[in-house]
């Protein structure tokens, strides 16, 4: 009877899970347009909605293939479905990193240049640079 009552429970989280991603698709559908029509700032903070939406999603997802219930009953055939649009996820978004950061070094190349790099920005952007690898994406300290 526990069992039985468990694996209820299970499914109807499963259940709430899709439900709640349906509407938050959904929502994302419908500010479309907005965010089109938006100015940088609301453009960023959807876009880093939308990210942050992404990443926890990877993570369940993630979480879900590492569960042995959940591996142990998927069928190859849908095993391989996620294979084929994950690699196409992780296509799409090394296209995206490749062109966004390649546009932004040419930006700023540019923007060196002519001068026109606000000193201030540069110094809070130095004072902020994390370590590591997120420094690498982010490239050295500008000094002008």
């Amino acid at each position: 009877m526990s069992q039985s009552r468990d694996m209820g429970e299970f499914v109807r989280s499963l259940e709430r899970w899709v439900a709640v991603q349906k509407v938050i698709l959904e929502n994302f559908k419908q500010i479309d347009e907005r965010i089109r029509n938006s100015d940088r700032l609301d453009i960023i903070i959807h876009t880093r909605l939308a990210f942050n939406h992404v990443i926890r999603t990877l993570r369940a997802f993630d979480d879900w293939l590492q569960d042995p219930f959940i591996s142990s009953n998927i069928p190859r055939d849908l095993l391989l479905e996620v294979w084929s649009t994950s690699l196409k996820l992780v296509e799409t978004l090394l296209e995206l990193d490749i062109k966004h950061t390649s546009e932004v070094k040419n930006i700023i190349e540019k923007a060196i240049k002519e001068g026109q790099v606000s000193p201030i920005l540069a110094q809070l952007r130095d004072l902020a640079a994390p370590r590591g690898e997120e420094r690498e994406r982010r490239g050295p300290a500008i000094s002008i």
